[in-house]
């Protein structure tokens, strides 16, 4: 059974590696055994990452690139398919950005900025990945959702953020049906609120909904989100795809 959960001799590209979440799934996946690109915008972040992962045993290859432009999403993507001797099998699009603002303070930069990588940039990467995996014939994608796509948070307002990653969750859905045919999985995992640089948990002025409204009572670390995305991409999800796997402490069961 456990063998299921493995990924020795699976290639994995990690979007926003470099940091919090992305860089605790690109852990965990090289932990299960599967060798991983990072790609991230800052160089210095990236091989900072691939420095800590390999002394702790891990290796990462880092790319650097700006994923809301397409011409360096080709360049990543080939540069991921040169370091993994031509094949990508686990996409993980985690790359992502959030702005709290009341929603007649948000900015035309601001919603399109989050469109922009959230959104656009999952699509884009997915495409180009996706068209490797489908001469192959397999593949897993695992989209990186948010409970903010089934809830509205609170006390902080964020509707670009809970509008684009509503917007992922059905993506999801939409390329996990479509793909089918063509052995390619598609899922994502929809976190709670997780200890990052991306979210400040320990404010005071949060807690009361942050984490008092939590059934659990509290926050997640990266490391603990990170299992579902082996999971999804392993052959132990062989028989799923189109779900949204939902990892917030029982936040969205209340």
């Amino acid at each position: 059974m456990t063998d299921l959960f493995g990924l020795d001799g699976r290639t994995a590209l990690v979007t926003g590696g470099n940091q919090g979440l992305g860089k605790a799934f690109a852990t965990g996946l090289a932990q299960a055994g599967a060798r991983v690109a990072i790609c991230g915008r800052r160089e210095d972040a990236n091989l900072a990452a691939a420095a800590e992962a390999a002394a702790a045993g891990l290796e990462f290859v880092p790319i650097t690139a700006d994923i809301t432009d397409d011409r360096q999403v080709e360049a990543m993507t080939q540069q991921a398919l040169n370091a993994f001797d031509g094949r990508i099998d686990i996409l993980v699009n985690n790359a992502g950005v959030c702005y709290h603002a009341d929603s007649f303070d948000v900015t035309d930069e601001q919603w399109d900025g989050v469109f922009d990588l959230n959104v656009r940039a999952l699509w884009k990467t997915s495409l180009a990945v996706g068209a490797i995996m489908r001469e192959r014939r397999q593949g897993s994608i695992v989209n990186v959702g948010s409970m903010s796509g089934i809830i509205v948070n609170r006390p902080q307002w964020q509707p670009a953020y809970n509008a684009s990653k509503a917007a992922v969750h059905h993506l999801t859905k939409s390329l996990a049906v479509e793909w089918a045919p063509y052995g390619i999985r598609v899922n994502a995992v929809a976190p709670g609120y997780v200890r990052t640089e991306m979210a400040p948990v320990d404010r005071p002025e949060f807690r009361r909904h942050w984490v008092e409204d939590c059934p659990q009572e509290r926050f997640a670390r990266p490391e603990e989100i990170a299992p579902s995305v082996v999971f999804l991409a392993s052959d132990a999800a062989s028989f799923i795809t189109g779900s949204i796997l939902v990892a917030d402490g029982g936040y969205t069961a209340v």
